[in-house]
């Protein structure tokens, strides 16, 4: 008789297993990452720029510098929450790009090209 409580035991544990591991990777969705290259007006890697990642909701900033290949990365962002990044070297900047809550993707390549003098922002 205590066979048909114990298969519908597993049963149940096997759900919940299974439950538990969507719910994983459903957190693991809700963060992405930005990366890519700072470049000049030439198309040439730009080392040490400063990369500036605004968080629209909290306004808080976060910076990268740029590797020696030109390159920077953030990850584990919020999809829910838009950003504004942009980098500046000496007295040239980026424009400035947004990137949206509406947009899917877990890993934004982004380019971001030193074309302007820099203003005060």
């Amino acid at each position: 008789m205590r066979r048909p409580s114990i298969v519908l035991g597993f049963a149940l544990m096997f759900l919940l297993g299974m439950a538990a591991g969507a719910q994983e990777k459903k957190g693991d969705q809700r963060l992405r990452t930005v990366h890519g290259s700072v470049l000049d007006k030439n198309e040439n890697p730009v080392v040490s720029a400063v990369v500036y990642l605004k968080n629209s909701k909290t306004l808080s900033v976060k910076t990268y510098i740029s590797d020696d290949s030109g390159h920077y990365r953030f990850s584990g962002l919020d999809v829910n929450v838009d950003y504004e990044i942009y980098a500046e070297h000496g007295d040239m900047a980026s424009a400035t790009h947004t990137i949206s809550s509406f947009d899917d993707r877990r890993d934004i390549p982004l380019t971001l090209k030193l074309n302007k003098k820099k203003e005060n922002r």
